[in-house]
């Protein structure tokens, strides 16, 4: 009998793949808590939860049926990991990744986490096993991004969008956030507001923390004091919950000019402002959001906004990813694009 023939299994290596059961034993935990873990970690206290993912990312744990499959080999694709895709901006840099990845002939596996971190190791340990030819990921968060590059297995692209970290460690792509907030302040003072209020949401997350920096420096070159209101989450419902707070100072004439940190965040201040019949906008207040996505220009009250080139910004990545891809002597870089004041109604009466 020939060795190594069919059926025989000598003369080769099987490799065993990693199960639910190695992360358990590793974990310290029942294989039903790893299955609560991958489908509703809302279910497993925290400690236990961070145990369980530390042990899914050092044995690069792959979950389901698909991603096994591509891990069984390399593929031509970039993994794409995205914040949240309800917000246009991150269909924008989805359509710059994939745009680039076309004209290499690669494809784009894409995946949302809801600023999610455990979500965003589980994907990046799934993309990393599966051999993909990079990974991009929108962070806004510092934490985030020092945990992803920890757990990164060396060898493979990984190019941070929306954030800006030390390009000796990783490529990145951010938005000149500081300077978004100067042309923030600047059209409102341009237009005639003098008593502003800046509503932020946390401070913790980069693009937010340096928004709010240039729109305090502006205002204070031009001797402007401003009210800040900061909010939990940049969304439209603790926008309007900051409009509903800021209401009565509009309607005494104490607020004349406001800047939210995020569009959805400005729509649902407006919304809040429109329930009082003594404010008109923009002859009252004159409201100021970021981003330019769907909720600026969709809505009732069309938005004066900071655009974002998220398109661009998605671009920029990809061609970063494939220069490593291709040059083994590729130095790693940060790329900061511009953002552009964008007027509508929020702002300037049309009449």
């Amino acid at each position: 009998m020939a060795e190594g023939g069919a059926g025989t299994g000598i003369g080769r290596r099987a490799v065993r793949r990693t199960s639910i059961a190695d992360v358990a034993r590793l974990a310290g935990v029942s294989q039903g808590t790893v299955s609560n873990v991958l489908n509703h970690p809302d279910r497993v206290s925290g400690d236990t939860l961070a145990r369980v993912q530390e042990a899914i990312a050092l044995l690069d744990f792959v979950p389901h049926g698909p991603a096994r499959s591509l891990a069984a080999g390399s593929t031509r694709a970039l993994g794409l990991i995205l914040s949240d895709l309800t917000n246009s901006l991150f269909v924008d840099i989805g359509r710059g990744v994939e745009r680039v990845a076309w004209e290499r002939q690669a494809f784009v596996l894409i995946a949302n986490t809801d600023s999610d971190l455990a979500r965003e190791r589980q994907y990046l340990a799934t993309f990393d096993a599966s051999q993909t030819l990079a990974t991009l990921v929108t962070i806004n968060d510092a934490s985030h991004y020092q945990t992803l590059v920890d757990q990164h297995r060396p060898g493979r692209p990984l190019v941070f969008l929306n954030y800006r970290g030390p390009a000796v460690s990783h490529c990145t792509v951010d938005m000149d956030n500081r300077q978004g907030g100067r042309l923030a302040a600047r059209h409102l003072l341009e237009t005639g507001r003098r008593r502003l209020a800046l509503v932020s949401g946390p401070m913790m997350l980069q693009p937010v923390a340096e928004r709010v920096e240039g729109f305090a420096a502006e205002a204070a070159a031009a001797g402007v004091a401003y009210f800040h209101e900061e909010v939990a989450d940049l969304d439209r419902s603790h926008g309007f919950q900051a409009g509903l707070a800021l209401r009565a100072r509009v309607e005494a004439g104490e607020i004349d000019g406001i800047f939210a940190v995020a569009d959805l965040v400005a729509a649902g201040v407006a919304q809040a402002l429109a329930t009082s019949p003594s404010i008109e906008i923009p002859r009252d207040v004159g409201i100021v959001g970021y981003d330019d996505n769907r909720a600026a220009w969709d809505s009732p009250m069309p938005l004066t906004t900071i655009r974002q080139p998220g398109d661009a910004m998605g671009a920029a990545g990809a061609e970063l990813a494939f220069e490593e891809i291709e040059d083994p002597a590729h130095v790693h870089r940060s790329v900061t694009l511009e953002p552009e004041l964008v007027v509508r109604r929020s702002t300037v009466d049309p009449g």
